[in-house]
């Protein structure tokens, strides 16, 4: 596969997993607010960051262009993660109550 495919994928998959640490951090607050929001939106930029970096580190010379590597996903990223956090969210505050 190419590089830009596999950076795609990459973030798909990093997309789920920051949902789920949102959802497990908003979950330890019990009131239902705009910080519980804004921490899990935190989180998110906090691995996509992250994750820029560690992609960077590897795939940098095999890209074309370099900032190829920090666009690559950002918009299925970040609306992947709204779409998990919000689904995983639901459930779990759902059952508890």
């Amino acid at each position: 596969m190419r590089p830009l495919v596999v950076i795609y994928m990459l973030r798909i998959v990093l997309a789920v997993v920051a949902a789920l640490i949102s959802t497990m951090v908003a979950t330890m607050s019990e009131a239902l607010s705009f910080t519980t929001f804004i921490n899990g939106l935190t989180i998110a930029l906090l691995v996509y960051l992250l994750s820029y970096y560690v992609i960077k580190a590897k795939y940098l010379k095999k890209v074309e262009k370099p900032s190829k590597i920090m666009t690559t996903g950002i918009f299925m990223y970040f609306l992947l993660w709204a779409v998990f956090f919000i689904l995983v969210y639901t459930i779990v505050k759902g059952s508890t109550v």
